[in-house]
């Protein structure tokens, strides 16, 4: 039995112990260990590591609900954390929407793992940092290398018990050129796989060839999309579409059954291949769970209290003392082609690097076929205007080039844009997708999104950034 099985069945028993065998109790025992290293002005500057067990414990009693939370694994600090929420759940106001407790079921897999990633050295993650800034080659850098290894285990009190682990890495850092900034960045279930060499190259590429950038007037532009600006589609497409909760209170867009985006769309939940544990917050095993199927709404996400509201089964999407509801947290956007028969992560022969600001042979490939339009690196500060619609307002970052003829033919000064997300991936509107598909990492370390670069036909610019 692993330590964190131990405390969580520790704390199962200590409920029916205190409380009798009334209450209906799921505990949950997380370990996790987040190892950073940043580097500011081409030197590191912070290498820190954070290791904490983080126990959860909720209860169901006279049809009231709650829950608590401790890092105190002491016998003691257990025994605080079921009397505080035995005592929490009487004074709590009835809760007739409980659905119960997840019943025993098997995992389909026991997480991602990389021994070598969970146990990196500070040296090692260094190495990938001055890889970077010798790549960048006398360009200002600044940026960060992770990894994480997260171990957990779930008991309720209705028989399931499961527990997991999972480790992941990622890389995010800018390069920086007469006070403009090329960006790159790059997510892995193994340190070993990111190549700190590459991702400078790239950023200092990108911020070299934004150098003297022109104005354009605002308006509607046909846009390539690279992977690191995609990631912000699906983040906002995870959150306020995908939502079950959103999609209950009738505040998503998703309309299971329609088609509501182009064929060439087809949009994943992945977990099991990703960086968090394989079962969610309630003990449901996770799956991968296609949500759109070439431009068909297939599904939406669910916990056990959304999919019971909804007359459905959870999709193992549960999110710990989270109100905002399940989402798809591992989202991917990858192309169904002759040579892959699903969309996967981890699909072989990534593309190769090209020089100037297109981040690769995907990206320049989709590029060579713009008459006249926009290349965007990233899109930031992106804000929901209407959940319903998914109107988001945003700016460009790290790099805007205008391409006619198919070809890069200035750099151009950072954007505001007003756009609905789904209008921009509806039927029609898809000119291309590459046919490699990247991980690229979230601020979140257990959240990640594959994608990747997209030809769109018209992205709604609003106003210069400065204005």
């Amino acid at each position: 039995m692993s330590t964190e099985l131990d405390i969580a069945a520790q704390v199962v028993e200590l409920v029916r112990r205190l409380g009798g065998p009334d209450p209906q109790a799921e505990a949950a025992a997380i370990r996790r260990e987040l190892a950073l290293t940043r580097f500011a002005n081409s030197y590191i500057h912070q290498n820190v590591t954070d290791a904490t067990t983080r126990v959860r414990l909720r209860l169901h009693l006279d049809g009231r609900t709650a829950a608590g939370s401790t890092t105190l694994t002491s016998d003691d600090g257990l025994r605080g954390l079921v009397e505080r929420t035995l005592a929490a759940t009487r004074l709590a106001p009835p809760d007739p929407t409980w659905p119960g407790l997840a019943p025993p079921a098997p995992l389909a897999g026991e997480g991602d793992w990389d021994e070598a990633t969970a146990h990196a050295s500070p040296d090692e993650r260094a190495e990938r940092v001055r890889a970077f800034v010798d790549a960048a080659n006398g360009l200002v850098t600044a940026g960060y290398c992770r990894t994480v290894e997260r171990s957990g285990a779930f008991v309720n009190s209705a028989g399931q018990s499961v527990a997991g682990r999972a480790a992941d890495a990622a890389m995010d850092g800018i390069a920086r050129a007469d006070g403009v900034d090329g960006a790159s960045r790059l997510a892995a279930s193994r340190l070993a796989d990111l190549d700190g060499g590459l991702l400078g190259r790239r950023a200092a590429a990108k911020a070299r060839a934004a150098a003297d950038p022109v104005e354009l007037p605002p308006g509607r532009y046909e846009v390539v999309l690279e992977p690191t600006a995609v990631a912000d589609l699906l983040y906002n497409l995870a959150w306020h579409g995908f939502n079950g909760k959103l999609h209950n209170e009738r505040q998503s867009f998703a309309e299971v059954g329609a088609t509501q985006f182009d064929p060439a769309i087809t949009l994943v939940d992945d977990v099991l291949g990703g960086p968090d544990l394989p079962y969610d917050a309630e003990g449901t095993p996770s799956r991968r769970l296609t949500l759109v199927d070439r431009g068909v709404t297939r599904a939406v996400a669910h916990d056990r209290r959304t999919a019971a509201e909804a007359g459905t089964e959870s999709t193992g999407h549960a999110m710990a003392g989270h109100s905002w509801g399940p989402m798809p947290a591992n989202l991917m956007l990858a192309p169904v082609t002759e040579d892959v028969a699903e969309p996967t992560a981890d699909v072989p022969s990534p593309p190769h690097q090209v020089p100037g600001p297109v981040v690769d042979a995907d990206a320049a490939a989709l590029v060579a076929d713009v008459r006249r339009g926009l290349l965007v690196t990233d899109l930031w500060y992106t804000r929901v205007l209407d959940p319903k619609s998914l109107v988001v307002t945003g700016l460009t970052r790290n790099g805007v080039w205008l391409v006619e003829d198919g070809e890069i033919v200035a750099a151009v000064r950072d954007f505001r844009f007003t756009q609905s997300y789904p209008k921009a991936l509806a039927p029609g509107a898809v000119l291309g997708v590459g046919r490699h598909a990247v991980r690229q990492p979230d601020s979140w370390d257990r959240t990640w999104w594959v994608a990747p670069a997209v030809r769109l036909a018209a992205w709604n610019f609003t106003g210069g950034a400065s204005g």
